[in-house]
């Protein structure tokens, strides 16, 4: 007997064909990939066709996929005593303008795909749930159709991935920021923010007043290198450290 998540998968896969870039099941959840330009209609359908009744949007979130799948930790290959260094410098913030060629190797890689909008759906009707994830295709300007005509609970959930991640959500009615200040510069969910920020308050008391300034923190990266000894309680010798540990 097929599961109904099948059964929903083949169901989407008749209905809208070639509207969708992909729609994979996996660990028992199903993932639509959507183009922009078919993502009304295809959420249109979604809501409003009996076959699947997905009332509700439970949730939209941006996704920033600069640097996805590359890492400078030791995993599988680590020592399993102390902690592995870091191998290889491939993340924002280890050194200057890394972020530009982080850019251009992992966008490249990815047909510059760097920006997506997740949407979380539920069928209350048929309590079952449904992801749709819809890539910006200009990683520079990242826009993607509105879907408060849809849903309407979109509204703050819209505006929250704009004010993170810098994406425009063409169509919203109110698209301002919503968690940042009002004079924020940047967009901080954004994988090559700065650690420690583009601007620090402080209040001036000759001004009486806060003012911002550029920020004195120098943005970088420490990776520890830990090597522990096994030291005994009560005074006891201090034993003798891994091989691995030592030569880490």
């Amino acid at each position: 007997m097929a599961r109904r998540i099948d059964t929903l998968k083949q169901q989407i896969d008749e209905r809208f064909g070639g509207l969708l870039e992909s729609a994979t099941l996996d660990l028992g959840e199903l993932t639509l990939v959507v183009a922009p330009d078919h993502l009304i209609e295809v959420c249109t359908a979604l809501r409003d066709e009996e076959a699947f009744r997905f009332e509700q949007l439970i949730d939209v979130c941006g996704v920033d996929y600069l640097g996805h799948g590359d890492a400078e930790w030791e995993t599988r290959e680590a020592s399993g005593h102390g902690f592995s260094r870091g191998v290889n410098a491939s993340t924002a913030g280890r050194l200057d303008f890394l972020h530009q060629d982080l850019s251009v190797s992992t966008v490249e890689a990815a047909g510059g795909r760097r920006f997506a909008a997740v949407y979380h759906l539920l069928s209350v009707s048929s309590n079952q749930r449904l992801r749709i994830r819809c890539f910006a295709p200009d990683d520079g300007l990242p826009v993607i159709p509105s879907v408060i005509d849809v849903w309407n609970s979109a509204n703050w959930f819209e505006r929250e991935a704009f004010d993170l991640y810098g994406i425009i959500f063409e169509g919203h009615p109110d698209l301002r920021r919503i968690l940042t200040d009002y004079g924020f510069i940047g967009h901080p969910f954004r994988k090559d923010f700065p650690l420690s920020g583009n601007v620090e308050v402080r209040y001036d008391a000759e001004k009486q007043r806060v003012v911002y300034e550029p920020v004195s923190i120098e943005p970088r990266v420490l990776v520890p290198k830990v090597i522990r000894s096994e030291v005994r309680r009560h005074g006891e010798e201090e034993a003798e450290p891994p091989q691995d540990a030592e030569q880490a």
